[in-house]
């Protein structure tokens, strides 16, 4: 059986802004920690004998940061799984 309701361009960048609002907050704040993490990282080598303690804190920031971006991942393609769901 084929669908005769084919969504039109603006159904479709509606969703497309929809999908991209979903997860925002989570996915903008693990972007900043991996920046921050990488800029700790990088600049230990500079941090004389706090160096060991700001690399652990950079990378303490990059796992958090990947982890709030894996997590919006995550939310986005259930949220995308549920749409498609209510559309059949």
């Amino acid at each position: 059986m084929t669908r005769t309701d084919a969504p039109t361009s603006a159904q479709v960048e509606a969703y497309r802004a929809e999908l991209r609002a979903v997860g925002r907050t989570p996915r903008l704040a693990g972007f900043g920690l991996v920046l921050l993490g990488a800029i700790l990282v990088w600049a230990a080598g500079r941090a004389g004998d706090f160096g060991p303690t700001v690399q652990l804190a950079g990378y303490v920031a990059l796992g958090g940061g990947w982890a709030l971006m894996i997590a919006a991942i995550f939310l986005r393609t259930r949220y995308h799984r549920r749409r498609l769901r209510e559309l059949n």
